[in-house]
């Protein structure tokens, strides 16, 4: 039996999943792990932990397909994590990610200072307290002997390649989420560099997305099998999704984006949105949220602590009308990137009233995380005809949530029969780099089709979303 793994190191769990060339699922795996937030703003993750479920989920598809072996392998991967690693390769630091926030205050410094759109020109990527070159301030000024004593900077994929191949690469998407690749040269900048204070040989070598490596220590039976870089996560769902022109993905997990690759680059005047190179003069425009699936998580286990199955819970909304009743909540619980780029942001309701309940509260928190992505997607309407969305990631498990996305952006939305979508798009890379013909479109399993009727109610209450967030911004110091 021919398969291909694609494997996607996500923000709480790593799936590997074994696919056809036709991209279906012939056997999957999936390990979670936590995010420890030691104090407030800051969020960390063990990358021994992560690396350990890597390899274990891989070993655990070798298990179940043996004795067949996989035609490749090929990474998709969280971005924005940074790791201080020491001379032998062993972390000396946790992995900072995305959601961390401990470097707003320099974020907000270059800001003041008037330097932000300087370094936005230069990477693509809007000066955040996510990026690596702000956690990299951070680090110098806070923690300078970690700072000092480290030999490489690298990110999650970076560690377990050095862990499988014992050398430092960072494929070229990776590298553009980073803050300190220019997104014209696609190396990495000197003058950035020179801001920190640290040379290029502290950072690992930027390579495309369709490098192959082979004999990974920690599978002997794999090594004459092809590991691919790949590159990540929004880059392979945007290439697992569609190649479709004026197709939007947007993907939902612990973490919500809205995508476009493009063919050439696309720097937003406002910095509203972030564009990193993928390889072959293509281009990924758009915007990540903070907050996806872990606004309705954190709605289930610490503000009701509901035990009930999550598809239960959630189905608690489709008792609540459109727009829940006027009730609007601005979902910031981890603070925001696209397109406001505030970690201050914080998570608020609006317009309680007595005969409210569990049902509203939840509808309106899957209704806040939708009008963020439609935020995120008005600098992409400006400048692309978008006539339907691709739905990834978990959410596009639920059919209230995929209902809402296509009356709010007024679109169809399409869900492909393999909604693991990083994954996937992993897998086509790794067969794109050796030269073997796959499925260009994935099979739709449904559609959801806007419903006339609810739009209006829904551009209502999006003017309303932004109006409160205007209004209350000042105060979420």
């Amino acid at each position: 039996m021919e398969y291909f793994i694609g494997i996607d190191i996500g923000t709480t769990s790593v799936k590997s999943i074994a696919f056809s060339r036709e991209g279906k699922t012939l056997c999957e795996q999936a390990i979670s792990y936590p995010i420890k937030h030691p104090f407030p703003d800051w969020s960390e993750q063990d990358p021994d932990e992560i690396a350990t479920a890597v390899f274990k989920s891989v070993e655990n598809i070798l298990t179940d397909l043996s004795p067949q072996v996989p035609r490749l392998c090929c990474f998709s991967s969280a971005m924005h994590s940074l790791i201080a690693v020491d001379g032998e390769g062993r972390a000396i630091s946790p992995s900072i990610i995305w959601a961390d926030n401990r470097a707003n205050e320099i974020a907000a410094r270059i800001h003041r200072d008037n330097q932000a759109q300087t370094f936005y020109k230069l990477t693509g990527l809007p000066v955040h307290a996510m990026s690596p070159f702000c956690k990299l301030q951070w680090l110098k000024v806070n923690q300078g002997d970690i700072f000092n004593k480290a030999f490489k900077f690298v990110g999650i994929k970076e560690y377990i390649f050095y862990k499988l191949f014992g050398i430092y690469v960072v494929d070229v998407s990776i590298a553009a989420a980073t803050g300190l690749m220019n997104g014209e040269s696609q190396r990495w900048d000197p003058w950035i560099l020179e801001q920190i204070g640290i040379s290029e040989d502290r950072l690992s070598e930027i390579v495309e997305t369709e490098k192959i490596f082979s004999s990974p220590g920690i599978f002997p039976i794999l090594k004459n099998i092809p590991f691919v870089i790949g590159g990540s996560d929004g880059a392979m769902a945007n290439l697992g999704a569609t190649d479709e022109a004026g197709s939007l993905v947007i993907t939902v997990g612990t973490s919500s984006a809205a995508r476009l690759i493009v063919n050439k680059r696309q720097i937003d005047p406002y910095m509203r949105t972030f564009c990193y190179y993928i390889n072959k003069h293509q281009w990924l425009v758009g915007g990540a949220s903070n907050n996806g699936g872990i606004v309705l998580q954190w709605l289930q286990e610490d503000f009701y602590r509901s035990k009930e199955n999550v598809n239960v819970f959630l189905d608690q909304a489709l008792s609540a009308d459109p727009g829940a009743g006027g009730l609007i909540f601005l979902p910031y619980l981890m603070g925001e990137r696209a397109p406001v780029w505030n970690a201050d942001a914080k998570g608020v309701l609006f317009g309680l009233r007595i005969n409210q309940g569990q049902a509203q509260m939840v509808r309106a928190s899957l209704e806040g995380v939708i009008y963020c992505l439609y935020a995120i997607s008005q600098p992409l309407f400006e400048k692309t005809d978008i006539r339907n969305i691709y739905a990834t990631g978990g959410f596009a498990r639920n059919e209230l949530w995929l209902q809402i996305l296509a009356d709010i952006f007024n679109l169809p939305v399409l869900v492909s029969e393999t909604i693991e979508n990083s994954a996937w798009g992993a897998a086509k890379c790794g067969m794109m780099a050796i030269g073997v013909s796959f499925s260009i479109k994935a099979p739709i399993s449904k559609t959801y089709y806007p419903n006339a009727s609810v739009h209006p109610i829904y551009v209502k209450g999006f003017q309303k979303f932004l109006r409160l967030y205007e209004l209350l911004k000042g105060e979420f110091v």
